[in-house]
């Protein structure tokens, strides 16, 4: 028989014939150099307007408190002339006095009442239209807020005297009271800000897991310790938040006290610090006096903030 010939069998190729083996190119990749050039584009217009309305105008702010400037005449320059002059001047301690005084006030009624709306909204109901309902009040401008309660106070013709007056309380012009004004302008304003206050802390609580009310519940927890022990230590994050724009707000007001009061009156007893600067600035003139008492103001301000921020140790979460 004859012998077939072999057939050829399909094999590994030659490697000396077949070439090398390539791998495919990978995807390109972008540098990073060119996302931090997109980055630096998208910030542009932030860092543009941060500088024109805010770097420039503190710039224009810390000269001027060092001159003599009263926007009829040149600048010039005084050293730490305004300075020295705010320390023995006693109206600005008086503001200061004054301001401090309404910070107490509203802020601890602002956050007290605001946790228990917060914590009524979070365990009772979470009702769209209720949460809506409790912006309105901080919707509306602070003149109109001051213009509204300024009647409501009024000792002839206003509602809270009459309903007062039916318990028997005798009338009384709050807003023109040295004792009673500056407790009304903070009530005034806790009314307008507790309900977007509590809708902040209404979110933070939010963020705690509802098993740890759960779990609480079934050891026989009451709301009130679940609140003490579970909500108020989670919600740290969002109540030093809160405290700080707090502060910083209310170191600012001005409007209120300017249309319900006039003048910071009765007797000085609403001169708030804002109030203040503005009388040095716009009513005598002092430019320069009146920048270094914001260029203070900014210190004491950025002072509390960061003693806050540390007490509260607010960049810390439990959560975690």
């Amino acid at each position: 028989m004859r012998n077939a010939a072999a057939l050829p069998t399909a094999g590994p190729p030659d490697r000396a014939t077949a070439g090398p083996l390539t791998e495919p190119d990978p995807p390109p990749r972008r540098r990073a150099k060119d996302d931090r050039t997109v980055a630096w584009l998208f910030l542009l217009p932030v860092l543009v307007g941060f500088a024109v309305f805010y770097l420039y105008p503190t710039a224009r702010g810390v000269w001027y408190s060092v001159t003599d400037y009263s926007l009829l005449n040149t600048p010039s320059y005084v050293g730490a002339d305004n300075y020295a002059q705010l320390v023995t001047d006693s109206q600005f301690w008086n503001s200061l006095k004054v301001t401090a005084y309404y910070v107490v006030l509203n802020i601890g009624s602002q956050t007290l009442l605001a946790l228990l709306v917060a914590a009524l909204l979070h365990r009772l109901t979470r009702s769209t239209v209720l949460r809506a309902t409790m912006l309105l009040p901080w919707l509306v401008p602070n003149v109109t807020v001051a213009l509204l309660w300024m009647w409501l106070l009024d000792a002839n013709l206003g509602f809270v005297n009459h309903l007062l007056g039916l318990v028997g309380v005798d009338s009384l012009g709050y807003l023109n009271s040295p004792t009673w004004a500056m407790p009304s302008i903070a009530l005034i304003n806790t009314w307008a800000y507790t309900g977007y206050t509590a809708l902040l802390l209404y979110a933070g609580m939010l963020q705690i897991p509802q098993h740890l009310y759960e779990s609480a519940a079934l050891d026989g927890a009451g709301e009130l310790r679940m609140f003490r022990r579970i909500t108020l230590p989670l919600l740290r994050p969002i109540l030093a938040l809160v405290l700080v724009v707090s502060l910083i707000g209310s170191f600012q007001i001005f409007d209120t006290v300017a249309v319900a009061t006039k003048d910071g009156g009765p007797a000085g007893a609403t001169r708030v610090i804002y109030y203040f600067i503005y009388q040095q600035a716009f009513r005598y003139f002092h430019m320069g006096y009146a920048a270094a008492a914001a260029m203070v103001l900014v210190l004491i301000l950025g002072l509390l903030t960061f003693v806050q921020m540390r007490l509260l140790r607010a960049s810390n979460s439990d959560l975690n």
